[in-house]
């Protein structure tokens, strides 16, 4: 029944990501056609700043709970309180980087926007802390509803923008108004009267220090290729850059990402049994990756009918970057499942050494890609991270559950196989249809589909089957 029990949770986490991915392509659509490349540069510019000191200051209030046996409500007044003054801190630190990060980059614009882009992150960590007790259940209707409600209502306010001639404050208002509505409707479905308390803090503490930490670097590992791109090319190429890494995450944000959500819960009930943890371990990652094999593969090998298709011939130069972001996407899943596993084992060091070795690694790599071939120096950068840290993540496996590097690989080989049959096929049949006349549309529906029925056709004849029934739902090797 846990496995059902995943399986229900993981379902309405998808379709809020599906849906708020839906609405964040609208939102892309009606953006990128109206604004100009440099105006997605500025922003996102100053959500790098804003996104690093959101996580310098992270509290995990429900990662924190979520591992605990049993919660009260002064495990809640506790949460909130550390919520609330890191809020305070927050703002402060934003306020006062504002004007010194705008002078670095020469661009007096990125005052008033950082200002108000962290009006979203301080409001955001004031998320109700009671909430925990569906992601505990592993139920996570109320966040889809609450994640639904709020991506419309930034599209929203964001087209009322775009039609006002506000420019690039259209991005700017989608994040704040989506991270105030989730904040509120955290309070409707999880009803919570705040109050201030220290009584728990000893249950916070040992947590908050690796987690914090690790978020840090990560946030740095994820924006250092902003900062530096946006302090040294014109706005436009950073723009380009931006929009096509925000594509490429769609896989892992949209679909994998919330699927593995409730995994930390899942392997939180059988942590005793680390034989157990295992075997839900290699059936999860088997899962992803059969998931992110075609969906980043297949943006790859498409990228110029998706930049035209979905943001217009504009942005048709963002599509060399996009194609191999997207490649560079493969080893997130590997990571995503790492995370819920560490967590749930009580291992948040774990996470902290990956993220600062990917930091240091990382920051070199880019660098010197920078340095001798600009933004196509970092994305080859990022490609050659992708290799090296994938087979750290291997590596952290072994070391936390045993498992060695034949068992995991030979657990994936055939949805690999299955990747590489499907990647001959479109460049095979893209080879076919490059001539005059035919549509970009009518290319996709013929590219995708023949794709696809090339990869689930390899699995099957590999012997690979998804079996759903009498509360099980699993990946199984019919041979």
């Amino acid at each position: 029944m846990l496995a059902f029990a995943t399986l229900r949770g993981a379902s309405w986490l998808i379709f809020s990501r599906l849906f708020g991915r839906v609405v964040d392509f609208l939102n892309l659509l009606i953006l990128a056609r109206l604004l100009v490349p440099a105006d997605f540069g500025v922003t996102a510019l100053a959500m790098a700043l804003v996104l690093i000191i959101d996580s310098v200051l992270e509290v995990p209030v429900t990662q924190a709970l979520v591992r605990l046996p049993a919660i009260d409500k002064k495990h809640l007044d506790t949460g909130f309180t550390l919520a609330a003054l890191r809020s305070i801190a927050v703002a402060v630190l934003t306020i006062g980087c504002a004007w010194p990060y705008s002078w670095i980059n020469g661009d007096p614009e990125l005052v008033p926007v950082v200002c108000i882009l962290a009006i979203g992150t301080v409001v955001k960590g004031l998320y109700s802390p009671a909430m925990v007790y569906f992601a505990r259940n592993i139920d996570f209707r109320p966040t889809f509803i609450a994640e639904t409600t709020s991506k419309i209502c930034g599209l929203i306010a964001a087209i009322v923008i775009v039609y006002t001639e506000g420019g690039y404050w259209a991005l700017v208002a989608n994040y704040v108004v989506a991270a105030s509505v989730t904040t509120i409707m955290s309070y409707v479905f999880a009803r919570y009267r705040p109050a201030f308390s220290f009584q728990r803090l000893p249950d916070f503490a040992g947590f908050m220090g690796w987690f914090t930490a690790s978020q840090v670097v990560s946030a740095l590992n994820w924006q250092y290729d902003r900062l530096m791109i946006g302090a040294y090319v014109p706005k436009t190429l950073l723009g380009r850059y931006t929009v096509a890494n925000d594509v490429s995450l769609i896989p892992t944000q949209s679909f994998i990402g919330p699927a593995l959500q409730p995994l930390m819960s899942a392997f939180s009930r059988i942590s005793s049994d680390r034989g157990r943890v295992g075997l839900a371990f290699l059936k999860a990652i088997r899962i992803a990756m059969l998931i992110c094999v075609p969906a980043t593969l297949g943006i790859a090998l498409t990228a110029d009918l998706v930049t035209n298709l979905l943001l217009g011939p504009q942005w048709a130069e963002a599509a060399p970057y996009l194609a191999l972001l997207s490649v560079s996407m493969l080893p997130v899943p590997y990571f995503q499942t790492l995370i819920s596993l560490s967590l749930a084992v009580d291992r948040p060091d774990v996470i902290f050494r990956i993220n600062l070795i990917d930091f240091i690694l990382r920051t070199t790599a880019v660098t010197l890609g920078f340095y001798f071939l600009s933004i196509e120096g970092v994305i080859y950068a990022r490609l050659v991270m992708a290799v090296v840290m994938g087979g750290f993540y291997v590596f952290q496996v072994r070391r936390l559950l045993g498992l060695g590097f034949r068992r995991q690989i030979l657990n994936l080989w055939k949805v690999g196989a299955a990747g590489a049959v499907m990647v001959i096929a479109v460049y095979w049949l893209r080879a076919q249809l490059d001539r005059p006349g035919i549509a970009d549309f009518f290319e996709m529906v013929l590219v995708a589909g023949f794709g696809a029925a090339c990869y689930g056709a390899t699995l099957l004849a590999l012997g690979l089957r998804l079996r759903l029934g009498g509360g099980r739902f699993e990946l199984f090797d019919a041979r």
